[in-house]
Protein backbone atom coordinates (compact mmCIF):
# COMPACT_ATOMS: atom_id res chain seq x y z
CA UNK A 1 0.00 0.00 0.00
CA UNK A 2 1.34 3.41 -0.97
CA UNK A 3 0.94 6.26 1.48
CA UNK A 4 -0.37 9.36 -0.27
CA UNK A 5 -0.33 12.73 1.50
CA UNK A 6 -3.51 13.77 -0.30
CA UNK A 7 -5.43 10.91 1.36
CA UNK A 8 -4.04 11.86 4.76
CA UNK A 9 -5.08 15.49 4.21
CA UNK A 10 -8.57 14.48 3.11
CA UNK A 11 -8.99 12.31 6.19
CA UNK A 12 -7.70 15.11 8.42
CA UNK A 13 -10.17 17.60 6.98
CA UNK A 14 -12.95 15.03 7.36
CA UNK A 15 -12.12 14.75 11.08
CA UNK A 16 -11.98 18.55 11.35
CA UNK A 17 -15.37 18.92 9.65
CA UNK A 18 -17.10 18.51 13.02
CA UNK A 19 -17.37 21.84 14.91
CA UNK A 20 -17.32 20.13 18.32
CA UNK A 21 -13.99 18.47 17.50
CA UNK A 22 -12.56 21.84 16.52
CA UNK A 23 -13.84 23.34 19.77
CA UNK A 24 -12.21 20.49 21.70
CA UNK A 25 -8.88 21.06 19.95
CA UNK A 26 -9.09 24.79 20.66
CA UNK A 27 -9.82 24.02 24.32
CA UNK A 28 -6.61 21.98 24.47
CA UNK A 29 -4.50 24.93 23.27
CA UNK A 30 -3.80 25.84 26.87
CA UNK A 31 -2.71 22.35 27.85
CA UNK A 32 -3.92 19.02 29.11
CA UNK A 33 -7.52 18.78 30.29
CA UNK A 34 -9.87 16.12 31.61
CA UNK A 35 -13.03 15.11 29.79
CA UNK A 36 -15.08 16.83 32.49
CA UNK A 37 -13.07 20.06 32.18
CA UNK A 38 -13.58 20.10 28.41
CA UNK A 39 -17.29 19.29 28.74
CA UNK A 40 -17.77 22.04 31.30
CA UNK A 41 -15.87 24.60 29.20
CA UNK A 42 -17.90 23.76 26.08
CA UNK A 43 -21.16 23.32 28.00
CA UNK A 44 -21.66 19.82 26.58
CA UNK A 45 -22.37 16.43 28.07
CA UNK A 46 -19.22 14.53 29.04
CA UNK A 47 -20.43 11.51 27.02
CA UNK A 48 -20.63 13.64 23.87
CA UNK A 49 -17.14 15.04 24.48
CA UNK A 50 -15.78 11.53 25.10
CA UNK A 51 -17.25 10.33 21.82
CA UNK A 52 -15.57 13.13 19.87
CA UNK A 53 -12.29 12.66 21.74
CA UNK A 54 -12.33 9.00 20.71
CA UNK A 55 -12.45 10.09 17.06
CA UNK A 56 -9.60 12.57 17.60
CA UNK A 57 -7.58 9.90 19.41
CA UNK A 58 -8.18 7.34 16.65
CA UNK A 59 -6.67 9.81 14.17
CA UNK A 60 -3.71 10.52 16.48
CA UNK A 61 -4.63 14.17 16.98
CA UNK A 62 -4.81 13.85 20.76
CA UNK A 63 -3.19 11.65 23.37
CA UNK A 64 -4.71 10.46 26.58
CA UNK A 65 -3.54 9.34 29.98
CA UNK A 66 -5.50 7.93 32.84
CA UNK A 67 -5.04 9.12 36.40
CA UNK A 68 -7.36 7.48 38.88
CA UNK A 69 -10.90 7.82 37.60
CA UNK A 70 -10.02 10.63 35.22
CA UNK A 71 -8.77 10.62 31.65
CA UNK A 72 -6.71 13.61 30.57
CA UNK A 73 -6.23 14.65 26.96
CA UNK A 74 -3.60 16.74 25.24
CA UNK A 75 -2.59 17.62 21.69
CA UNK A 76 -0.26 15.15 20.03
CA UNK A 77 1.18 17.62 17.50
CA UNK A 78 0.81 21.39 18.11
CA UNK A 79 1.07 21.95 14.33
CA UNK A 80 -2.68 21.26 14.26
CA UNK A 81 -3.12 24.78 15.62
CA UNK A 82 -1.48 26.21 12.49
CA UNK A 83 -4.18 24.50 10.43
CA UNK A 84 -6.95 25.83 12.68
CA UNK A 85 -5.42 29.32 12.67
CA UNK A 86 -5.14 29.27 8.86
CA UNK A 87 -8.81 28.27 8.59
CA UNK A 88 -9.74 31.17 10.87
CA UNK A 89 -7.70 33.54 8.71
CA UNK A 90 -9.52 32.35 5.58
CA UNK A 91 -12.83 32.86 7.38
CA UNK A 92 -11.87 36.38 8.47
CA UNK A 93 -10.74 37.25 4.93
CA UNK A 94 -14.10 36.05 3.65
CA UNK A 95 -15.89 38.29 6.16
CA UNK A 96 -13.85 41.28 5.00
CA UNK A 97 -14.86 40.56 1.40
CA UNK A 98 -18.53 40.25 2.38
CA UNK A 99 -18.33 43.50 4.35
CA UNK A 100 -16.72 45.29 1.41
CA UNK A 101 -19.39 43.98 -0.95
CA UNK A 102 -22.17 45.11 1.39
CA UNK A 103 -20.61 48.56 1.74
CA UNK A 104 -20.62 48.92 -2.04
CA UNK A 105 -24.37 48.29 -2.19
Amino acid sequence: MVFKPSYFKADLFKVLSNPVRIQILDTLRTGEKSVNDIAEWLELEASSVSQQLAVLRSRNLVTSRKQGNYVFYSIRDPAIFQILDAALEVFNNHLVEVRDTLEQL
